[in-house]
């Protein structure tokens, strides 16, 4: 099993920046992949950023340039730094970990951290 637990949502002004943190724990050797998504009210989640399995990043077209993932592997921890928020980028995001397991991988969510934007 692994664990998620994020971190450093809020409330922000229009052009502001957040940092969030994602703090992995218990079988971190099993992690494939690592990433973040968000969920708006009345949308489906979506990936905003993620470390793809070969270590190469993807981001979702409206935070190219804005957004930033990185990661401290001493520390277990991800991060999305995030620049020039607009009232669009209000959300919930998730971590997310895709784990290795027997069988097909599986999807590790965090519980989630509100990001409000306003204008």
């Amino acid at each position: 099993q692994v664990q998620l637990v994020e971190s450093g949502g809020g409330l922000v002004q229009t052009g502001g920046s957040l940092r969030l943190s994602c703090a992995a724990s218990g079988r971190i050797f099993s992690i494939k992949a690592m990433g973040w998504y968000r969920q708006a009210p009345g949308s489906q989640r979506e990936l905003v950023a993620a470390f793809t399995r070969s270590g190469s990043t993807d981001y979702a077209d409206s935070v190219k340039g804005r957004f930033t993932i990185s990661r401290d592997n001493a520390k277990n921890t991800l991060y999305l730094q995030m620049n020039s928020l607009k009232p669009e980028d209000t959300a919930v995001y998730y971590c997310n970990a895709r784990v290795a397991v027997p069988g097909p991988d599986v999807d590790s969510w965090g519980q989630g951290t509100q990001v409000t934007v306003s204008s």
